[in-house]
């Protein structure tokens, strides 16, 4: 509708959008909404036009502050019609070579009214993929990064400052952002039906700090367009599709089927039952060769499902049983075998049972013990075995 409010008309182009963002761009639903918001563009930048509501003769305290929001127009347009679905690579070429008119159209008309600082044309002059060091690209994306970072702090400032919790919903895109600065949204979420001079000039500044972020974002896309721009270029020719009417067409098809893993293979017949090999000893379908007897034919099936590692053949207890018959289970040890006594300390105590036999046995067992460790250190004094590094 013509007839409508630049507000009203520019608030529809941006709630369809909006509702587009989270979907599927291949979606007939995306490029339906896609297609309404383009339509509702064209519509406001020949109405913008006919108004003649921007001129390069004004500055930028000329422009009010209704009207300083169809600035974002050409961002809109751009991020609008990149979401466009394109399949063959030349309309491709043509719709980037389009989103980035608009772009430029949007960075001129930002620059003309010197919304941007200097010091922030500067910092985004310059592309990061045109920088070949690469500790100063990743230097330039840092402060490229902070700079976008503290304008979206000054954002979300600016908001509260204005009160915009009273609207609907939250902005949960950059159309929810535009939206939340037109000026029938600032109608209705004002306290009063007249803004005061604090409120406007609050408004005015979010606009201005919200050009400037998407100003930012704006060379980044460019540089990404610029990149799949130059791929599309220098990428091969695409090779021509054959006609259905050319006879070379079942060949090639039946040369691409032979090389493919996943070939499909012959039935043999409708139900697959039908004869194994041609007369040439082709085969016509799959088959299985089977041993012809039925036991081997059963042991064969019963080990297609098992695991692909040895299965254990004995339990646990019953190989411990087993090592410790060879004597390979080390037992003992513990507080139990540190508290008992030596076999000396042994012999020591059972000889001192005096009045016994056993004790006896005991005595007479440590005397020769002790004697054969005397006759032993005579024959061996202390230090005879060291005949090495006598200094």
């Amino acid at each position: 509708m013509s007839d409508l409010p630049l507000s009203s008309l520019f608030k529809r182009a941006l709630d369809t959008a909006s509702r587009a963002v989270d979907l599927p761009t291949i979606a007939d639903e995306t490029q339906e909404l896609i297609q309404s918001t383009v339509d509702d563009l064209i519509t406001l930048r020949s109405r913008i036009s006919e108004l003649s509501l921007f001129s390069p003769n004004e500055t930028l305290g000329d422009i009010s502050s209704k009207d300083l929001v169809y600035l974002f127009v050409p961002f809109v347009n751009a991020q609008v019609q990149n979401r466009k679905r394109i399949i063959d690579r030349e309309d491709r070429l043509e719709d980037i070579q389009r989103v980035l008119s608009y772009y430029r159209s949007f960075l001129s008309i930002l620059e003309t009214y010197e919304v941007v600082p200097e010091v922030e044309k500067t910092l985004y002059a310059r592309q990061a993929s045109s920088v070949n060091d690469p500790s100063k690209r990743r230097e330039l994306k840092i402060k490229q990064y902070q700079k976008e970072k503290e304008l979206k702090a000054r954002i979300e400032a600016l908001r509260k400052r204005r009160n915009q919790s009273r609207l609907d919903r939250e902005p949960t895109n950059d159309f929810d952002l535009i939206t939340s600065v037109l000026p029938q949204a600032l109608s209705e979420s004002a306290s009063s039906k007249e803004e005061d001079s604090e409120t406007e000039n609050a408004t005015r500044d979010t606009v201005l700090v919200l050009l400037r972020l998407f100003y930012a974002r704006t060379h980044g896309d460019m540089d990404g367009l610029q990149q799949e721009l130059e791929l599309l270029k220098n990428a091969p020719p695409e090779p021509p599709r054959p006609s259905s009417s050319d006879p070379r067409q079942g060949k090639a098809k039946q040369s691409d089927d032979m090389w493919k893993l996943d070939a499909p293979r012959p039935t043999g017949g409708p139900d697959g039952k039908g004869p194994l090999l041609d007369s040439s000893g082709k085969p016509l379908r799959p088959f299985t060769i089977l041993p012809s007897n039925a036991a081997d034919r059963a042991r064969l099936q019963a080990e297609v499902f098992r695991p692909d590692y040895r299965l254990p053949t004995m339990s646990i207890e019953e190989y411990l049983a087993i090592e410790q018959e060879r004597g390979n289970v080390i037992s003992g040890g513990g507080p139990a075998s540190e508290a008992k006594p030596t076999t000396s300390e042994q012999l020591q105590l059972d000889s001192e049972m005096d009045g016994t036999a056993f004790g006896e046995e005991k005595a007479e067992e440590k005397r020769q013990k002790d004697e054969s460790w005397a006759r032993y250190t005579d024959a061996h004094p202390k230090g005879a075995g060291n005949t090495m590094n006598r200094g």
